[in-house]
């Protein structure tokens, strides 16, 4: 692939999945045997990527632990005979550079994005939310199909788009869209969260993105929300209203985006992620239909 580095903002405080953000990123909560932010880089990595700029923020310092190599760690499971769950680290070894850098402040995904500019330059990138697992078990080549799109349609930005329920889509940023050609969508508008009635249709973005550089001069020239929050979602549309070629590449129907925005998400996802684990989730599926069974019978006995 033309493109190898991906920006992934993990800056957020998480405030919506208190407490357990309290004293760990968002992006570290476990999801079946994994943090969230592992299936995001295991997925990055299966499509092609070789470089990965964290956007991160106090407190985030455990991200960066995860992803070092641990020679203690490796030398005492030898050492203890426990070799079997080297495998388990083999993450660690990916053919994967890591950089950091930090948002210092608290001022929207926009502002995240654009603190990656004196470090990805005048090169095109991806950008891969921190927070949100695309395709069960990194499985998604969403990334490598955006960038295709990217370079074919000699676009300035390439967004993954999922439909989401009508009641829903102001959980989301939402596109307006023309007619499909060659494959994606022609993107003619966005909206941050845009309540049922003043929504353009159910096409949200997915968590998934492809700018070329035109991104960072539509981020300085974007207003900010109401929050004092610079939003990415408003620079995309800025781009399309100078003019800027934006198109959408849909996630194909049998993968799904699992965002770990707030409690109901993160216990579905996880859930998920645990009654299809390979190894325990036979188990766990009988667990909770026993479980389910015993809260039946307590409720019809009440």
């Amino acid at each position: 692939m033309s493109i190898n580095i991906a920006i992934v903002p993990v800056a957020g405080l998480g405030t919506s999945v208190l407490p357990l953000t309290k004293s760990q990123p968002k992006e570290m909560l476990a999801v079946g045997r994994k943090p969230v932010v592992q299936y995001v880089v295991e997925e990055l990595a299966s499509n092609g990527i070789q470089r990965i700029l964290f956007i991160t923020s106090q407190g985030k310092s455990s991200i960066a632990a995860h992803f070092d190599i641990d020679e203690n760690l490796i030398q005492y499971l030898r050492e203890t005979g426990r070799e079997n769950s080297l495998v388990e680290l083999a993450y660690e070894r990916q053919n994967i550079e890591y950089f950091y850098t930090r948002q210092r402040r608290q001022l929207g995904l926009g502002h995240a994005v654009l603190c990656a500019e004196p470090l990805v330059g005048k090169e095109p990138a991806v950008v891969a939310l921190g927070d949100s697992i695309i395709g069960r078990r990194a499985s998604s080549d969403i990334v490598s199909r955006m960038v295709d799109t990217f370079e074919k349609e000699k676009a300035d930005a390439v967004i993954a788009l999922e439909p989401v329920a009508a009641e829903d889509v102001d959980q989301y940023g939402i596109v307006d869209t023309a007619e499909q050609q060659n494959g994606c969508l022609r993107i003619t508008g966005a909206v941050e969260k845009p309540s049922v009635n003043e929504a353009p249709g159910n096409l949200s973005i997915a968590a998934r993105y492809v700018f070329n550089p035109a991104i960072y001069d539509a981020l300085q020239k974007t207003q900010a929300d109401r929050h004092g929050n610079l939003q990415l979602t408003d620079a995309i549309d800025l781009l399309i209203r100078q003019g800027a070629k934006v198109v959408g590449v849909k996630l194909q129907p049998d993968v799904k985006r699992y965002d770990i925005g707030n409690f109901e998400s993160y216990f579905k996802t996880f859930l998920e992620f645990t009654l299809s684990d390979p190894e325990f989730g036979s188990e766990m599926q009988a667990f909770v239909r026993q479980y389910l069974n015993q809260l039946d019978q307590h409720e019809q006995q009440g």
